[in-house]
């Protein structure tokens, strides 16, 4: 492990720093143009940048569309709706291959990375508007139905131990609609592409430049709202995925106490783990987007522990230390992608 210096403590969330890609396509050939599609999808934005002489914005909305049908769980016709109401459904690559990926974090993190703790998040509610009729009662009523192992699939039909059961995959959702537009996108023999879904992105190749893609981390400030931002670091990543999760900006404040917005799954409680932010780098995004939420709640010690056991995956930490101090740490490899 090792620590940035003083000036780069503060570092959670990132960015798309767009000022840093300029599009400088007017003197190539119509084969080497860059597109750039934007939009909306999931209720969050999206961008994405890639070398091809033609636009595939519908063929990627498909894509997209298609996931949504599978794994949106307030869509009533979706898979994973359809499961959590106990509705016979044929599930599709897409929902076993995130139910798949959500298991084995759930294994590796000793049930810190749970995708049926959506009852605990529920009773909280959104920014936790509904923290006041939470109580120890409440919760222990939840347990019974929470838990990474009263859930599988067998011979293709997803078994439940207790048919409260439920699942909702967005703690690595938007990870794994990016690797889906890059599937996509290579599919059509793409090698140079930024892909950015809800603040986690894939990337392959190179941008305009022939440079790595580089990436602005948010120099974070005490504010809920986000309103202030200021670029801090910058990362240059080639054919790697990136996700962070942080509770500086998402925290809920009652009579003094910051409530982080990460729910501890095993306790149904906000976590109160040491860790304030967590970026991952990792081969795809579903990955580097589950264990950047799983981490939240384990800690630094057990997470650089299981980031160990994990090829090609490393981590940035912005952590408080026992006296109070908040400071950094970052596995051995991370710096190869800091731009000095």
């Amino acid at each position: 492990m090792k620590h940035l210096n003083k000036a780069s403590k503060y570092i959670i969330f990132f960015f798309i720093a767009t000022l840093l890609i300029s599009c400088n396509s007017g003197n190539k050939k119509e084969d080497n143009t860059y597109q750039q599609e934007s939009g909306e999808i999931f209720h969050t934005y999206f961008h994405i940048k890639y070398q091809y002489n033609t636009s595939l914005k519908e063929e990627i909305m498909q894509s997209l569309q298609k996931f949504d049908q599978s794994l949106n769980p307030f869509k009533e016709t979706s898979i994973i709706a359809k499961v959590n109401n106990n509705i016979p459904v044929e599930l599709d690559s897409l929902f076993i291959e995130v139910f798949n990926k959500s298991m084995d974090v759930s294994r590796r993190t000793n049930g810190k990375f749970d995708i049926t703790a959506s009852p605990f998040i529920n009773a909280w509610g959104f920014g936790f508007k509904d923290m006041d009729n939470v109580t120890p009662d409440k919760i222990d009523s939840m347990k019974p139905f929470v838990g990474y192992d009263k859930i599988r699939i067998e011979d293709g039909i997803v078994v439940k131990d207790d048919p409260r059961v439920q699942i909702n995959t967005s703690a690595i959702a938007k990870g794994y609609s990016c690797d889906i537009v890059s599937h996509l996108l290579e599919s059509y023999g793409i090698e140079n592409y930024m892909v950015e879904i809800g603040g986690e992105i894939t990337m392959k190749g190179t941008n305009e430049k022939g440079d790595c893609w580089r990436i602005g981390i948010d120099k974070p400030t005490d504010d809920s709202l986000a309103m202030q931002r200021e670029l801090q670091i910058i990362l240059s990543v080639c054919d790697k995925a990136v996700a962070t999760s942080g509770n500086y900006r998402n925290y809920y404040v009652k009579d003094g106490v910051k409530y982080s917005h990460t729910i501890d799954p095993q306790t149904g409680y906000p976590s109160e783990q040491d860790i304030l932010g967590a970026t991952v780098i990792a081969d795809d995004c579903m990955t580097a987007d589950a264990y950047a939420t799983a981490f939240m709640a384990m800690g630094v010690e057990k997470s650089v522990e299981v980031a160990k056991s994990i090829p090609g995956l490393h981590y940035y930490f912005i952590y408080t230390k026992s006296d109070g101090e908040v400071t950094d740490m970052f596995s051995d490899e991370f710096h190869q992608f800091i731009v000095e």
